[in-house]
């Protein structure tokens, strides 16, 4: 029979989830209706899509990357539901990030306190990372999500709930499994400690082992689906080809490494929460009627600490785009333990958690001194809005016309679902905007129009501009390229710019092809 504290532990999760879902949906209300964007444009809103038109998990419309299907089936239902808009996608996704919240919470009251669960999940809210990702259509944060309930419930050794949670965290993506894994090493870490003691609960410990193993299964059955229905267990060759194998050099994962540390302790102005805990540390804890305020116990810190470490080196390894994202399963127990940290060191805490949700709200607004994923921070939705600006000046001045671009703007013109144009346009498909892919567009023949734009943030002022050999390195190991700007674009392919909009180290253009006389033949 569960105890009454127990019986109450629904309702109040039930009350306290829709109270983060309104402040979150308040907090996102300018971003609700913008059209899909990068990576949910390229997979998956058009995974989901399908799934919701014929039923079935694995694409049709796209190459699949072999991404287990929750996500997209839980977009899927709301779509079939609440019809198919970006507002209820986004909606949709808020609820994750409210319940991934609402874990960080209930963890937080677990391993420290009521005042510690409302700071942790006040910085993890506002941490750039997380609100941004927070309507965006990606697996990361609804793995994160599940990810610590899972945790949660191993901190409190029931067994049966933790193969819940993680099994639905890994079959959110498959990167997941790396969270029992590492708490399974730990486990076995107690279990050589503890092995000479007569007391040691070594049959507990067995059996959270067997609970945190089992998550392996649901990821099998659905490897073994998708290799039947495939023929690639993993992903299409290509997928598997850019995410492990060109991964494999030494340079290249010691280089990871060092941004996957980066991205845990100090990205997107994480810096000072770390900081500020480091330095908190050296000073005595704070003692409440002649009792010292306690700090989260060593036992849960190092399974923290497993868990980081894990994944920090595991997406060094594997992982051809080093995405913020992926860390976002982590990154919010390192903020836990650093404001548990503040709370029992410092006496005026709150102010220093309060200087803390500064550095993060100019972290959404302030771009960094180099170059960055534009889904990190509000980054992307200057992305989005001069797309839409540019795709809507295309649709209505050639709107039977041929335009040369690249991805993701091509897949934005020829899918109207994505919430861009009306009606398809046909394209002339480039790799990208660097010098030799515009050259040999010049030698292509068949578009009118070509729509160029900023595939990366380029600062004004950027950290190691001088250094080239520190973009041959980036060129090298992580895909990148410097984009031709506008004007050099339109004198290559022999063309004049009728339509240009730059933003914050930004910028969108469409050229007109000069072979054009006669407009109204394609307007």
């Amino acid at each position: 029979m569960p105890s009454l504290e127990n019986r109450r532990t629904f309702p109040d999760s039930a009350a306290l989830l829709a109270l983060i879902f309104l402040v979150l949906l308040t907090l996102h209300l300018p971003l609700l209706r913008l059209p899909y964007f990068w990576d949910e444009a390229g997979y998956y809103v058009p995974a989901a899509h399908d799934l919701l038109l014929t039923g079935s998990p694995i694409p049709r419309t796209t190459i699949s990357n072999a991404h287990p299907p929750l996500v997209m089936a839980y977009l899927a239902l709301w779509w079939k539901i609440f019809s198919f808009r970006p507002v209820v996608t986004r909606a949709a996704m808020l609820l994750i990030a409210s319940f991934a919240l609402l874990g960080i919470y209930r963890l937080a009251q677990k391993v420290a306190n009521t005042q510690v669960a409302i700071a942790s999940i006040l910085c993890t809210a506002i941490y750039p990372v997380f609100f941004a990702q927070s309507s965006l259509a990606h697996l990361d944060l609804g793995a994160a999500a599940f990810t610590f309930w899972g945790i949660k419930a191993y901190i409190e050794k029931r067994g049966a709930w933790i193969a819940v949670w993680f099994s639905a965290a890994i079959l959110t993506k498959e990167t997941a499994i790396l969270a029992p894994i590492a708490l399974a090493g730990w486990e076995i870490i107690q279990q050589v400690i503890n092995r000479k003691s007569q007391h040691a609960p070594q049959a507990a410990r067995i059996r959270l082992f067997v609970a945190l193993m089992l998550p392996l299964l649901p990821l099998v059955i659905w490897y073994g689906f998708h290799y039947l229905r495939t023929g690639f267990m993993f992903g299409n060759p290509e997928f598997l080809r850019y995410n492990v194998q060109a991964t494999m050099h030494p340079l290249r994962i010691l280089l990871a490494l060092l941004m996957r540390l980066w991205q845990t302790f100090g990205y997107m102005n994480l810096l000072v929460l770390t900081l500020a805990g480091l330095l908190a540390m050296w000073r005595p804890p704070l003692r409440d009627q002649q009792t010292e305020r306690p700090r989260i116990t060593f036992d849960v810190q190092f399974a923290f600490l497993s868990v980081v470490a894990v994944y920090v080196v595991a997406m060094a390894v594997i992982g051809g785009a080093v995405l913020a994202r992926y860390m976002l399963p982590i990154v919010p127990l390192v903020i836990m333990v650093f404001v548990s940290t503040l709370w029992r060191r410092i006496a005026r805490w709150r102010w220093a958690i309060a200087i803390v949700v500064l550095g993060f709200i100019a972290g959404l607004f302030i771009n960094p001194p180099y170059t960055f994923a534009l889904e990190d921070n509000l980054a992307y939705r200057d992305f989005v809005e001069l797309h839409e600006h540019a795709e809507h000046f295309i649709e209505t001045h050639y709107p039977r016309g041929s335009v040369l671009t690249a991805w993701p703007a091509s897949d934005e013109l020829t899918r109207p679902f994505l919430g861009y144009v009306s009606h398809p346009l046909r394209i002339v498909r480039i790799e990208d905007f660097r010098f030799e892919q515009v050259m040999s567009a010049a030698d292509t023949r068949g578009y009118d129009v070509a729509l160029v734009f900023s595939t990366k943030y380029e600062p004004p002022n950027l950290l190691l501009k001088n250094w080239p050999a520190w973009d041959g390195i980036k060129m090298r190991f992580f895909d990148y390229h410097h984009d031709v700007p506008p004007p050099v674009a339109a004198q290559i392919v022999g063309g004049e710019i009728v339509f240009s909009e730059p933003r914050t180290g930004q910028w969108v253009a469409v050229i007109e092809m000069r072979q054009i006389v006669e407009a109204s033949n394609i307007r």
